[in-house]
């Protein structure tokens, strides 16, 4: 039986070159500073649950929807769904929100939100991504676990 895809023809785009703002080198007083690159860096290459390709190439997450507020802790990601109706939003947003709950100190309070106007189900997928109750039963859910690991397992190549 063939599995169904929501976008079986998505659009690839290439991958596009960043060039870094050169920070002056911490002392060892100061914390592990982060910003929207190293944010970036950790996410880019989380591969789609339905294609074999990264969120990059299918423009899902982009360094200019991620923001950090490294003073206070927090880090907020926007992504973008390929299709307004993508069942796979959830699914998406957990793989990224697991990365960086794994990759970043525990000090950074994560928030991760569809890109405005981008999904059918924006509200109702933000509520879901951002309640510390319904994540942490999505995490404890062992083939759901299993998704979101291979979706995350080469991120770090």
């Amino acid at each position: 039986m063939a599995t169904m895809v929501d976008n079986p023809n998505p659009v690839v785009f290439a991958i596009k070159e960043f060039q870094r703002e050169t920070r002056p080198l911490s002392t060892n007083d100061d914390a592990d500073k982060f910003d929207a690159f190293e944010v970036f860096e950790l996410i880019r290459k989380i591969n789609d649950p339905e294609h074999p390709l990264t969120l990059e190439q299918l423009n899902v997450t982009q360094y200019e929807n991620i923001f950090v507020d490294d003073e206070n802790g927090f880090v907020r990601v926007f992504f973008t769904p390929t299709i307004p109706h993508c069942s796979q939003a959830t699914l998406i947003g957990l793989s990224i929100r697991v990365k960086l709950l794994r990759s970043l100190p525990s000090r950074f309070k994560v928030e991760i939100k569809i890109t405005p106007g981008t999904h059918n189900s924006e509200d109702a997928l933000n509520k879901q991504l951002n309640d510390k109750e319904r994540v942490a039963a999505a995490i404890e859910n062992s083939a759901l676990l299993e998704v979101v690991n291979n979706c995350i397992a080469h991120t770090d190549d």
